[in-house]
């Protein structure tokens, strides 16, 4: 199963037009109402990545293979949603399905587009979903401490343990503090106990998105660089993009989206920095197999040992591991071709323990 990554706002803040901008179509309506989107829609993306494209033209690959991130766009959240406003509870429980979260926020001014709040201010709206979300998590930790204090009062060892983490996570919560932001000073215990059994929604990564207007390309505003500083002060990444603009890019040709683009002072669009961004925060690297045939590139957390990365490719690879012939990408297109890397020394030999290094050209060696 993709890993994926939600869209995330207060209505109107610009969430559909990005997401068809993500996936180059109208899969999404984008209406200037509250609650345009209901159903949440899923669209699969091509992560940018050049270095697959270039390694595809150095060995003349007759075909090429990327890459791909989910992205879900999730219904508008409101103030009190996790009380049942708007249609906040299911909002909600699509938000605890995906794995990340990119929080769009409006940094754009605009008298015919409303805004559910009154006024545009990013922070206020950033901390209007972070606060729903924190309150869902209050829910689910007291009902959850509820049948471990039962437990834990018959002598439960174990209760006792969960107890423990249980009012370590509430004193974060009740603070009104997101738990991601003390990810680095919760025991690991703890940390994987929020996420894996009480799958909480304040632990998910985050990534916060300022949507400007074209007249604020390429440098943003006052509004967008509060946001930037905002993300900054809790060590999570930040990027601008104007959905707009970005939705204007689609259908044109090559040669069009770069004289648009470069109208407005953007060497890329937005959004392969939006891409690229995700992507990194699920902490997932790329690793790549190239030859005449193909260059494909593959997905793998960042850790990932040799064995296992060999098993994206198939079951066999993994089961039979021998070893892997790797280099680097920096190294390869230094010399040009796998077969030049070689006659050079180039192309180590690793073993089982290898963890693999984003931008690894591999060839596994296996028996099965």
């Amino acid at each position: 199963m993709a890993l994926s990554v939600g869209i995330v706002g207060l209505p109107n803040v610009g969430k559909s037009t990005l997401f068809n901008a993500l996936i180059q179509s109208a899969k999404a309506t984008a209406a200037n109402y509250p609650f345009c989107t209901i159903e949440p829609n899923v669209g699969t993306v091509e992560v940018p990545d050049e270095r697959l494209y270039r390694i595809a033209q150095l060995e003349r690959s007759k075909k090429v293979t990327p890459t791909f991130i989910e992205f879900v766009d999730i219904a508008g959240l409101v103030r009190n949603a996790s009380k049942g406003e708007g249609l906040g509870n299911q909002f909600l429980a699509h938000i605890r399905e995906v794995d990340a979260i990119a929080m769009v926020l409006r940094c754009f001014q605009n008298p015919d587009v409303v805004h559910v709040e009154g006024t545009v201010n990013p922070i206020r709206d950033a901390q209007i979903i972070d606060l729903e979300l924190i309150a869902k998590d209050i829910e689910t930790v007291e009902k959850r401490k509820e049948r471990v204090e039962k437990m834990a009062r018959l002598g439960d060892k174990k209760a006792k343990e969960e107890l423990e983490m249980l009012e370590t996570i509430r004193a974060i919560l009740e603070n009104m503090e997101p738990l991601r932001k003390h990810a680095r000073e919760l025991s690991s215990e703890t940390l994987e106990y929020a996420r894996k059994n009480l799958f909480l929604l304040t632990t998910k990564p985050l990534m916060y998105v300022a949507n400007v207007s074209e007249a604020d390309l390429p440098e943003g505003n006052e509004l967008s660089k509060s946001v930037f500083e905002y993300a900054q002060a809790e060590g999570s990444p930040a990027v601008l993009v104007c959905a707009k603009l970005e939705e204007e890019l689609i259908g044109l040709e090559k040669q069009e989206k770069e004289e648009l683009l470069k109208s407005y002072g953007l060497e890329e669009p937005g959004l392969n920095k939006l891409i690229r961004s995700a992507y990194s925060l699920l902490e997932l690297i790329t690793f790549f197999t190239a030859g005449e045939k193909e260059t494909r590139a593959w997905t793998v957390k960042r850790g990932t040992k040799a064995p296992q990365a060999a098993g994206k490719i198939h079951s066999d690879f993994e089961r039979g591991f021998i070893a892997a012939e790797v280099i680097n990408y920096e190294d390869y297109v230094k010399v040009g071709s796998m077969t030049k890397a070689k006659e050079l020394g180039l192309v180590r030999l690793e073993g089982k323990e290898y963890e693999v290094k984003d931008g690894d050209i591999i060839y596994f060696r296996f028996n099965v």
